[in-house]
């Protein structure tokens, strides 16, 4: 697993291993039928039991549309603004990606955001410079974050 998907699963945008393991593995292709299957005819109904509940309009006898699925995004603000609250340390995330991986109990060391840099493909002329690298580093995770389902505000992400 990479730095980066530690920094996804601490935020609850991934799943853990265990998560991964128990979801069931995707079925394989279904081989082609040699004659597809004959749809069966339910039994009419008595007209009894249509008199019993009158019909309003015609969209009774419509089909109803499945409710869509909201797609899953995360509120990656509040839950760093909640741990920040909660850290007794003044860690300023939005700006800061020390601060950042500290809130999230990552290691924030040089080396463990040089190799955070690697993976996420960090400039060589930036690698070099500390500074910039942590400039473009706190940028391209909150970007990522961001493109993996968290809600980062637009101000934060240019």
């Amino acid at each position: 697993m990479g730095f980066f998907s530690t920094i996804l699963e601490k935020l609850g945008l991934k799943k853990d291993k265990t998560e991964e393991a128990a979801a069931p593995a995707a079925p394989a292709a279904a081989a082609p039928k040699a004659e597809p299957a004959k749809p069966s005819v339910a039994p009419a109904k008595p007209l009894a039991s249509a008199a019993a509940r009158p019909m309003k309009d015609d969209r009774d006898l419509v089909e109803k549309p499945a409710a869509p699925v909201a797609v899953s995004e995360v509120d990656v603000v509040a839950k760093l603004e909640k741990l920040a609250a909660e850290n007794s340390a003044q860690l300023n995330w939005k700006v800061s990606i020390v601060d950042l991986l500290k809130l999230l109990d990552i290691d924030s060391s040089g080396a463990a955001r040089k190799e955070l840099a690697e993976e996420l493909g960090c400039p060589a002329d930036q690698m070099s410079d500390s500074a910039r690298m942590n400039v473009w580093l706190h940028k391209e995770v909150l970007k990522k974050i961001a493109e993996n389902g968290g809600n980062i505000p637009a101000n934060l992400l240019n």
